[in-house]
């Protein structure tokens, strides 16, 4: 056995691991597309697939499952497993996928969600399910709770060579993206209960996030500015996920407000179809949502469709409402995707409101290298500039980042992963990270379990 990492180790997108058992059987865990720095031209697959019996799909964000597609093409005909949630979101993703990024041929797009459609298998959370396997070696695996996005699992996969005795099971775990503690929504993953060896990310492996009272101040404080001078807070927001624990948030922040506080009449704008298609399978799937969640929907309360929110579908009603924000100084809060700026709606309320001085530009996920994203976020602070479709645009407007906001665990949230185990691995690979995080979270690794654990960064 071993494992063949196919992206999402150089950096944190592409992310597609590959478990090989034997000569005739291998899995693959996720199969996402490369975005920003990583991206490439050809997109075809340049792996072997032919002995991929299974996909494994851990959550259904692009940079998981954004190569589905091309193995599809490649003549993968295996099972797509994945749990309930994921197998709803999942061809929502692919279609603006292909829409977006390969064709607008709609005969080729309708082939490849068929294909999508007749391989996926939809699984319950904790329930163990078996895996095409051929020679000697069994495996079965299982999907337990992430709580990065809807529907996201982290994957813990038993193999078995005869005889079938405990001694001869080897457990792999591989973590998919693990949400953060405390988040709006969805309830934080708690550690498995072993691991023999454990594939980890690591995006935030040398931070620890503000916590969730210290980020919603930050909110409170940078939307109260923009009230105040009439600006504009632009947010670009992953379609799932951020958006919809940032709704959350603001309805909180609306609710408690005073009754003549500006919160109450202040308009929340979701400016992405996707995102609002998401947010309805959001409240699809409420059963998911964690305790204090499930408690506000008992009282009455819509934290995700509230009186203040207006939903822009359009792309006629979005440039409408970019030149009726550039007309009339109104305070509003607006949010569009791509969350890392590259490409999408947000694009074009950056070219527009950069420049303007009462703009507020609030980050609340990370942001890759190459980016439109990361490069406001690094130039913004100095007064720089961007090039947005090859043109220079001077950055005026006041740069914030709330890293509490992330969908991605931080470093404690790492290490807690692992030390909540009842047994430890034997082996970690560290994944899905810049070169400081990785190496970061794995001195950190290796000081909380010494010697008798290898830890190792993960190459391609």
């Amino acid at each position: 056995m071993h494992i063949l990492h196919h992206g999402a180790v150089n950096g944190v997108t592409g992310s597609c691991h590959q478990l090989i058992i034997n000569d005739q059987s291998s899995f693959l865990i996720d199969c996402g597309l490369f975005q920003g720095e990583d991206s490439v031209d050809d997109l075809n697959i340049e792996f072997n697939i032919d002995t991929v019996r299974a996909l494994i799909v851990t959550h259904c964000h692009i940079d998981h499952v954004g190569r589905i597609p091309y193995i599809l093409m490649a003549g993968f005909k295996g099972p797509i497993f994945t749990s309930i949630a994921s197998a709803s979101l999942l061809p929502l993703v692919i279609e603006d996928a292909l829409k977006v990024g390969v064709t607008r041929d709609q005969k080729i797009i309708d082939t490849c969600l068929r294909l999508l459609q007749q391989q996926i298998i939809k699984v319950d959370f904790n329930t163990w399910f078996d895996l095409p396997c051929k020679a000697e070696h069994t495996a079965k695996a299982r999907l337990q709770r992430a709580g990065h996005i809807l529907g996201s699992a982290y994957v813990e996969i038993d193999i078995s060579t005869p005889p079938q005795k405990a001694n001869n099971i080897h457990r792999v775990v591989f973590s998919g993206d693990l949400g953060a503690p405390y988040t709006p929504l969805l309830p934080a993953p708690k550690a498995p209960y072993k691991a023999d060896t454990l594939v980890i990310e690591s995006t935030y492996g040398d931070k620890n996030h503000q916590g969730r009272k210290q980020r919603t101040q930050t909110l409170k404080a940078v939307v109260e500015r923009a009230v105040t001078d009439n600006g504009i807070v632009l947010v670009p927001a992953f379609s799932i996920g951020r958006t919809q624990e940032l709704l959350y948030e603001l309805e909180q922040l609306i609710h408690a407000s005073t009754k003549n506080s500006p919160w109450r009449t202040i308009q929340v704008i979701l400016d992405s179809p996707m995102a609002a298609n998401f947010t309805q399978q959001y409240r699809k799937f409420k059963y998911l949502w964690d305790e204090e969640a499930k408690q506000k929907v008992a009282k009455g309360r819509h934290p995700l469709d509230f009186e203040n929110l207006t939903t822009i579908n359009t792309h006629s009603e979005h440039l409408a409402l970019i030149n009726y924000l550039a007309s009339r100084q109104t305070p509003a809060i607006i949010l569009a995707a791509s969350g890392m700026c590259t490409g999408g709606r947000i694009v074009n309320y950056l070219d527009q409101f950069l420049t303007d001085k009462t703009t507020d530009v609030l980050f609340v996920g990370y942001q890759g290298r190459g980016t439109l994203g990361r490069d406001i976020q690094t130039y913004g602070p100095q007064n720089g500039y961007v090039l947005i479709n090859n043109t220079r645009v001077n950055i005026n407007a006041k740069i914030h980042t709330i890293s509490g906001y992330s969908a991605h665990a931080d470093q404690a949230g790492l290490i807690k992963f692992v030390t909540g185990m009842r047994k430890k691995p034997h082996h970690i690979k560290i994944v899905h990270g810049d070169d400081d995080a990785k190496n970061a979270l794995a001195a950190k690794y290796r000081e909380v379990l010494g010697n008798e654990v290898k830890v190792e960064i993960g190459k391609r």
